[in-house]
């Protein structure tokens, strides 16, 4: 006689901090215990007015230093979220109240800096916000919102939260429809940020750091089919405005580019490097569409310039099927 298989595991027990209406439907705050991470995590969702049920997700990521609430509050995305019937989810950015020597170091590491990767240093084991992200949270969901369809998902991001976007986009077609980001961080394997990262987390093995990097997952991709958009500002040495467009790949990518802008210069050029990716695209034949928009920096009035443009490509992938 087979042996009875054992019961599934009681549904992860979700604490509401917070819920306010916007836009006819919901903006809520939960708190939860997280195996995978080892500590509490929150996460923001916002549920829109309709349908009542099978609502497709869409996940955002967030950069340095911020939490789950920061695009729920400031981007403005509930609006076209209600109207395409989509379901907004931002997760945190790391793990916290761990109390790691050196996690509260630095703004660029540790903690509001989880980089959507899971760590192989000792120290940083629980920094594993790649299982969080792809693997924990969505059957936290599935378990807790039954009006949540969670295979119908897309995902996009910002800065760093853009780099986890697209990184985990490229490792796993089959589980998201669509990805975009805004500014993200393309090439980390050749920035600071990245390196800084990549070295305490991951190791001294280059090899390691490429799996979480996008252009060079770009390059072994073959199975890449829905388009990459990137918004991105480029003003020249003359400060004339130049806005090239280019049809290269299936994912959304919101880049602010200024040649001759001081700091967002160097922030750009140092930090993010987008023709890294576009090369990488080209290369293989993947289709990106960039789109120059100029005068615009690194901030959330960006993201809310360009969010509801954002939702609409995710939109049209995510009710295709």
């Amino acid at each position: 006689m087979a042996a009875t298989p054992p019961p599934p595991p009681p549904a992860v027990a979700l604490e509401q901090l917070s819920s306010n209406k916007m836009f006819g439907g919901r903006n809520i705050r939960f708190r939860h215990q997280s195996a995978t991470l080892g500590c509490p995590m929150t996460f923001s969702i916002y549920l829109p007015p309709s349908p009542a049920s099978n609502l497709p997700v869409l996940y955002w990521l967030s950069g340095l230093t911020c939490t789950d609430e920061n695009f729920i509050i400031k981007s403005g995305a509930q609006r076209a979220a209600a109207a395409h019937g989509i379901a907004l989810v931002a997760p945190d950015t790391s793990p916290r109240g761990l109390n790691i020597e050196g996690e509260s170091d630095s703004y660029d590491f540790g903690v509001g800096a989880g980089f959507y990767l899971n760590a192989t240093n000792e120290k940083w084991k629980n920094w594993r916000m790649y299982d969080y992200v792809v693997k924990e949270l969505p059957k936290v969901l599935s378990d807790n919102f039954e009006q949540l369809n969670t295979s119908q998902a897309s995902i996009f991001g910002h800065s760093m939260g853009g780099h986890g976007a697209l990184t985990i986009y490229l490792k796993n077609t089959d589980k998201y429809k669509s990805v975009s980001a805004f500014a993200p961080i393309v090439n980390p394997i050749s920035c600071p940020w990245g390196q800084k990262a990549f070295s305490n987390y991951l190791g001294s093995t280059k090899s390691d750091w490429e799996e979480y990097d996008a252009t060079c997952l770009i390059k072994k991709c073959s199975n890449v089919s829905t388009p990459i958009l990137i918004d991105q500002m480029f003003v020249t040495t003359d400060n004339t405005i130049e806005s090239p467009s280019w049809i290269i790949g299936t994912a959304i990518l919101t880049v602010f580019y200024a040649v001759d802008t001081g700091d967002d210069d160097k922030f750009l050029a140092e930090q993010l490097l987008p023709s890294n990716f576009e090369e990488a695209c080209k290369a293989v034949g993947a289709p990106l569409s960039l789109r120059m928009q100029p005068g615009y920096d690194h901030s959330y009035f960006f993201i809310a310039t360009f969010v509801d443009d954002h939702i609409a490509h995710h939109a049209q992938f995510l009710k295709s099927t």
